[in-house]
């Protein structure tokens, strides 16, 4: 099991939504995952599913999540972000300096 931890949450009434920054060959990637958060006699659960009346929320998570994940993007904020702009500078850099 790793320690792995979204980067960012967020929820409007019992949705949440995860935010979870994936290194891959092409850059930083992000992923969303949405839960529903309800009440047993036992406690609080969770689960994946959503009912009718969940899904209007469902979709104002969903796009706060697709604003926070562009607004990081645009800023640069995300650690691996910054190291990437900078592996594209040397990158590109590099490019120029060879001559074809």
């Amino acid at each position: 099991m790793t320690d792995a931890r979204p980067v960012h949450e967020m929820s409007l009434g019992h949705v949440k939504a995860a935010i979870w920054c994936n290194e891959t060959q092409m850059g930083v990637m992000h992923n969303v995952t949405f839960q529903r958060i309800y009440r047993t006699d036992d406690g609080w659960e969770t689960t994946t599913s959503f009912g009718r009346d969940d899904l209007p929320l469902v979709a104002k998570v969903a796009d706060m999540a697709h604003t926070w994940i562009y607004q990081e993007a645009s800023n640069g904020k995300t650690e691996s972000a910054q190291r990437n702009k900078k592996t594209r500078r040397r990158d590109q850099a590099a490019t120029a300096a060879t001559p074809f």
